[in-house]
């Protein structure tokens, strides 16, 4: 009985932790969606369909006026025919127009002190994870390995923006 009674206390030791786990997580979860609704109108938000809302659960409008619940945030949005380079936010944006502005394919390291930044390692490494983004969202291509250009999809580097 005395064995039991001490698991009994262990078990609902743990269960108080995972119910303030539980509720750290739904405050979080508020605190993100008014923030997502608060956002730019410029800034575009995707939202991953989770199906139906919880009970109370609020839902945040996203591209086209479609309701979803919000789930996460595509801030670098896959490249559709049309879709210039302004939709993508400072960062990446700059980072497509270096590699527009290259009379051919381009390096990370190469493409860090054009976008103001120190040619330092840390931000290098930060740009090559940024361009690979930009790679499977079809914005860029990555010639060979570590050489960057543009897709030839892409209306980022043929459009108006970049000649």
């Amino acid at each position: 009985m005395e064995e039991l009674e001490a698991e009994l206390a262990q078990l609902s030791g743990k269960l108080e932790l995972a119910r303030e786990s539980l509720k750290r997580l739904r405050i979080t979860r508020e605190t993100v969606t008014e923030v997502l609704a608060e956002m730019e109108p410029e800034m575009p938000v995707v939202a991953v369909d989770a199906g139906p809302p919880r009970s109370g659960e609020r839902v945040v409008s996203a591209y086209a006026g479609a309701e979803r619940r919000v789930i996460g945030v595509l801030t670098v949005p896959n490249w559709q025919p049309g879709m210039m380079p302004d939709v993508l936010p400072s960062a990446y944006r700059d980072i497509v127009e270096v590699v527009a502005d290259a009379p051919g394919p381009i390096r990370a390291k190469q493409i860090v002190p054009r976008i103001g930044l120190p040619a330092e390692t840390g931000k290098i490494e930060g740009t090559r994870a940024k361009l690979k983004r930009l790679v499977e969202r079809g914005w860029l291509d990555e010639e060979a390995p570590g050489l960057w250009a543009c897709s030839p999809s892409s209306t980022a580097c043929s459009g108006s923006c970049c000649g």
